[in-house]
């Protein structure tokens, strides 16, 4: 049930996505970051649909998420994009205001909405994200700042194809975008997580396998009953907790998991 309803809510926020994408910036050729914005720069500039540039640029993206980072995240990922997509494909192109500054403002907050309801159950509209993800894989360097640097990209392209004016209308609109994703999902917050478990073994392959983080096994002995038991520890972003326990439940419904947020993370936060 609550990978339905996973799906349900992945489905409604892609849509709404997709409409604030055709309802307001592309209409006014303001755009937004990333490898979604490459989409609708040549989904202007070509009688290909926006849509479609969306799942052929992301396509490779994918290819290395799906090898690199958890699979039900990639999984997710792939639906929303593809959902995104049909939407941009399907619905009019519709020019609900023609003043840019208020297209903007309300195109970049219901974007940035539904993209944080999207990140907040495990998923994302793929591109910056994901590349991002890859990159601190391999580097030390803060995911916002990868992100903002491809947005940036977008950005400039679009004043040399459209005009100046446009890209600083897109500048707000991506910032107006990352404000609201940062109100839905706090994703820079860490938690810890302790999981003690009589299937100590099962969830934690389970774990591994569907994130990128690294478990830290001890063994406890059950003060009452004298059972041992092995016990668990991570440290995960918030936006991982609603995949982490669906995992545990799935595997050991009794399981006893206490989550904490964690203050400071020092050291290699990575698998």
């Amino acid at each position: 049930m609550s990978r339905l309803k996973n799906l349900v809510v992945l489905f409604v926020a892609s849509i709404i996505l997709g409409a604030a994408f055709n309802l307001f910036l592309i209409p006014n050729e303001v755009l937004t970051g990333g490898v979604t914005g490459l989409a609708m720069v040549f989904g202007i500039l070509t009688p290909i649909s926006a849509g479609i540039w969306l799942v052929v640029l992301n396509a490779p993206i994918f290819i290395l998420g799906w090898m690199k980072l958890g699979k039900e995240f990639i999984a997710n990922s792939i639906f929303s994009v593809v959902i995104t997509s049909i939407t941009m494909q399907y619905l009019p192109v519709i020019q609900v205001t023609e003043d840019a500054l208020l297209a903007c403002v309300f195109g970049g907050a219901i974007a940035g909405g539904a993209i944080g309801t999207i990140i907040r159950f495990y998923g994302s509209g793929g591109g910056a994200d994901i590349i991002g993800l890859l990159l601190t894989l391999k580097r030390d360097i803060p995911l916002g700042v990868l992100i903002f640097a491809i947005n940036s990209v977008v950005v400039f392209i679009s004043g040399f194809v459209f005009s100046w004016e446009l890209a600083l209308y897109t500048m707000i609109s991506i910032y107006i975008t990352g404000i609201v994703i940062d109100r839905v999902h706090t994703r820079h917050v860490k938690l810890s997580l302790m999981v003690v478990s009589d299937r100590g073994e099962e969830v934690k392959s389970e774990l591994l396998d569907n994130l990128i983080r690294g478990i830290t096994v001890m063994y406890g002995q059950g003060g009452y009953s004298n059972t041992e038991r092995k016990v668990l520890y991570t440290v995960i972003t918030r936006y991982e907790l609603a995949l982490v326990k669906s995992l545990i439940t799935s595997i050991d419904p009794k399981a006893f998991v206490s989550v904490s947020e964690t203050v400071e993370v020092i050291g290699n936060f990575r698998r």
